[in-house]
């Protein structure tokens, strides 16, 4: 298994060694997330493809360049080796070389979230912790309360009260303490850190904890297999705390420390405009992203005070990539498109990157040869009620042919 030999802040670039933190950077506090690093030399002499060939078909086949060391703590739960899908006739239609979708809604609980959940359990097994708990817009909560009961750990969830009633309803059914939160995503984050501090449980949060990023980088590092290694020219990819975005940018930064790919695509991030932070951070060139409050129909990325920042304006300046912003109305169009074209059903978080793709399209801003991929984030059946708004009422009919025909007809169908 993997073994990090350093930490390295961000924004500072001060070093660590495994142990001697086991959050953020203390010189830059929270906004002084970590990076994760490994004996690449020794990675690339392990993972070839050969022995790639023989493990099993989960994220666990990286095991090198993930930071449990332990195999007894991993939960019994098959995480990762998502789909992803070849669209050659939507490529066609929206005028690219080729495109690509991710279908992470394929994890166990239904987001790409249940990679770092399940990195995060392992890790709190592993140092002795009992209860785990993180803030979450309703993804990484549902995730970590289902990788939490497979692992014997007690987990408490705050999530604001808006919630969708589907990823409330994941929690309680997994045995997660739940608590609703009167306020948005920093509300609810800002009580989580203050009781994981007070009563010294595990964090599971992404932007705080450096080695949860490492479970999510794992789609990257799919992506490149899945493609034989010849990697998209560009990814689209939804961000609310900037912690997604930025994990693709790890997984393609240490396939390339490692000598196995010769760059990293162009990654490109979509918010919605009513959460949008990121996006005006990185048109106005700015060094630090402005908080404020978040209104938007996606509720995974519905981030007003996104912590991950860092990551998220390094993985698209790094990379010559961009940022594209959505409406909620573009959003909603959005998923049924989505499934229609490509078979994959994805909540709004998930289809606001398909729309960010097809707005950037649409605008010429993507050239005919270029190979594009999408990652789908989550399920489409975590947000039923969206889902709903964005499409037609079906017929009602009697259960007489008479009255099915006559309702066909008003249909126009």
């Amino acid at each position: 298994m993997g073994k990090p030999v350093e930490l390295r802040c961000v924004l500072c670039g001060a070093h660590y060694k495994p142990g001697e933190v086991e959050y953020t950077c203390p010189k830059c506090g929270l906004d002084g997330t970590l990076d994760v690093l490994y004996d690449y030399r020794q990675a690339r002499a392990d993972m070839t493809a050969r022995a790639l060939a023989e493990r099993p078909l989960s994220l666990w086949r990286y095991s090198e360049i993930l930071p449990v060391s332990n195999p007894d703590f991993i939960p019994p739960l098959s995480v990762g080796w998502t789909p992803l899908y070849e669209c050659s006739s939507a490529a066609r239609e929206y005028g690219v070389g080729m495109l690509w979708v991710k279908d992470d809604g394929r994890n166990p609980t239904g987001s790409l979230k249940d990679r770092a959940s399940a990195v995060g359990v392992a890790r709190a097994l592993e140092l002795g912790r009992r209860t785990i708990a993180c803030a979450s817009t309703g993804n990484a909560a549902s995730s970590l309360s289902g990788f939490a009961a497979v692992g014997g750990l007690k987990s408490f969830i705050f999530v604001p009260e808006k919630a969708p009633a589907a990823k409330v309803a994941q929690l309680l059914v997994y045995g997660a303490a739940v608590i609703l939160v009167k306020g948005d995503y920093a509300d609810a984050f800002s009580l989580a850190t203050a009781a994981i501090e007070k009563y010294g449980w595990y964090n599971r949060n992404c932007a705080i904890n450096p080695y949860l990023v490492e479970g999510k980088k794992t789609c990257a590092l799919e992506i490149a297999e899945q493609t034989g290694w010849d990697l998209p020219d560009r990814i689209f990819i939804s961000v609310g705390d900037g912690c997604c975005i930025g994990s693709l940018y790890k997984g393609f930064s240490d396939l390339l420390a490692m000598g196995m790919i010769p760059g990293i695509p162009k990654i490109t991030g979509v918010q919605a405009e009513g959460a949008r932070p990121i996006f005006e951070a990185f048109r106005t060139g700015a060094d630090r992203v402005s908080f404020g409050p978040a209104d938007t129909v996606a509720d995974s990325i519905s981030v007003g005070a996104p912590r991950n920042w860092a990551k998220a304006l390094r993985a698209v300046r790094n990379t010559d990539g961009d940022m594209v912003s959505v409406s909620d109305e573009e959003i909603l169009s959005a998923i049924p498109e989505l499934a229609r074209k490509t078979g994959v059903f994805g909540e709004p978080a998930g289809a606001a990157a398909f729309a960010g793709f097809r707005k950037m399209a649409g605008n010429g801003q993507l050239g005919k040869d270029e190979r594009v991929a999408i990652v789908v984030t989550g399920n489409g059946l975590k947000d039923i009620e969206s889902a709903r708004k964005s499409v037609g009422a079906p017929i009602v009919s009697e259960p007489e042919i008479e009255s099915f025909s006559e309702q066909l007809e008003r249909s126009g169908m």
